[in-house]
Formats: C-alpha cells, structure tokens, sequence
C-alpha cells in the first residue's frame, strides 16, 4: 500500500514570503533522488487559508498535493455565510482534499457530529478528498475510552454511507482517516507503536463493518511524530503514513518523516 505523509501547517507560517521559503526548500529537496518515489509515499500539504491559492499553483506540477484545512457545513457552494469558505470555492483553488475534524476544531468551534456530517458530503459533492481526524483525550485515554470514543467519531461515516450509499464504491480512494490522539498532539506525548497499531486495526476493522467496499482504507497517526520516532511507527503494516503538525514547518524534518514511510512501505 502506498504510504502518504500530509502537513499540517496549521497556522503557519505568518508571511507569504515565509511560505515561499518554505515552498523552495520542499520542492528543491523532492527534487533530489535522495527523497523517497512518489509511489512509494504520497505527500501533501494542507496551508492556511490565506495562502491555500498560492500553494496550490506552485505545487502545479509537482508530485505534492494540497489541501485545505477547513470547508463551510453551511453550503458546499456559495451562501450569505460570513468568514466561511466552500468545497466549491476549495476545489477552485486547485486543492484535491480537505482535512475535516481535527482536535483543534472540535475544540474551539465545538464541532458537532451532524457539522462533520455536512462538512463531509459537501465535500465529496466538489469531488474533494477527505482526511478526517479522529481521537481521545487525556482525560478517556487514562479511562480506557479510547475506543468508544473512537467508535462515536467514525459513525459520521456510518451515518454518511446510510444517507449516501453510493458513495462506498470509491470512497476508500477519497477517504483517509488520521487517527491523533489529542493528548500527543504537539504535547511530545506519544502512545507506543503498538498502542497505536491496535487503535489502528480497530478502525480498519469498524470502517469494513459499514461497508465492505471500506476494507482497505488508508489510517495515518498523528500526534508529535517527528524525524526521530517516524521509523518506528512506519515499521508497523497498520500504521499507513502519518498526519504532522510541527515537523512539516521545516522542509528536512518532513521529508526525513516522508523518507521513513516511503522506505518501509515500498
């Protein structure tokens, strides 16, 4: 299976000029044969809004994609929805996917299940790919709900397929589910490999409960991976690339990440 590794830039970086630096590295360096084959691991990176239609347009031609890290759950086209920004308008950008549900939104714009729900079937109605974030926090990881709560987070996919049953027959090529651990997300807090293997085969198994179609879909970790522990996680056949948050602002701490999936899944 191909491995992908997909950066979160976040809020970063603060200037055009920052993105462009940032923009030369990784292109210059992708350039090189020292960097992994882009079938053997798939990059992607996913901007601030702001910067999302220069990015893209570098990236035109690359072997990089791009997303974004949002879209509207109000419409998928255009509306009177101030500071929102559509799947119509994304896909305009040249991005291919979006990432929807991260921790950081569930946390601060109190994400519900029926959002998410929007915000995924607007998505795939603009022929854009999903990441979709998925995890506990500290506080149900100490309690053992790890996989309860992983379980109430994938049924906006269960509830997806049962509104849209068409959508399973290529879903698994349009959706990727990163699974983070809020707890290890830029805390430099990391579960084991085998811990997260585990979370890992629990999701490929649930996801194949609501569709056979869903059997082979890709499940990325994410939660402070960086250059040091990513030979570690990509050594695990559960583990398909990694969702980076930090280590995607430098361009060599990336492509090492990118370098460690793409070696071990070829």
């Amino acid at each position: 299976m191909q491995a992908w590794v997909i950066g979160n830039w976040k809020q970063n970086p603060a200037t055009s000029h920052d993105v462009k630096a940032l923009l030369d590295d990784l292109l210059m360096a992708v350039s090189t044969k020292e960097q992994p084959d882009n079938a053997d691991c798939q990059l992607m990176i996913a901007p601030s809004l702001i910067h999302l239609t220069a990015v893209s347009e570098r990236l035109k031609g690359s072997s990089i994609l791009s997303a974004a890290q949002d879209i509207s759950a109000y419409s998928a086209s255009t509306g009177a929805y101030t500071g929102d920004c559509s799947a119509q308008q994304i896909a305009d950008t040249g991005a291919t996917w979006t990432i929807l549900g991260h921790s950081e939104r569930r946390q601060y714009h109190q994400e519900s299940h029926d959002c998410l729900l929007q915000k995924m079937a607007h998505a795939l109605t603009q022929n854009l790919g999903v990441i979709f974030c998925i995890g506990e926090t500290q506080a149900q990881y100490d309690a053992k709900e790890t996989l309860a709560v992983i379980d109430a987070q994938l049924a906006v996919i269960k509830d997806l397929l049962a509104q849209n049953p068409e959508l399973a027959t290529n879903l698994s090529e349009r959706l990727i589910i990163a699974y983070e651990p809020v707890w290890a997300i830029g805390t430099g807090k990391v579960p084991t490999v085998a811990e997260v293997s585990a979370t890992h085969q629990h999701i490929k198994q649930t996801l194949a409960s609501f569709n056979g179609e869903l059997d082979n879909i890709t499940v990325l970790y994410g939660g402070s991976v960086n250059a040091d522990n990513a030979d570690s996680f990509a050594a695990d056949s559960m583990i398909d690339g990694a969702l980076v948050g930090g280590a995607s602002l430098k361009a060599e701490s990336f492509l090492a990440i990118a370098k460690a999936f793409g070696g071990n899944k070829a």
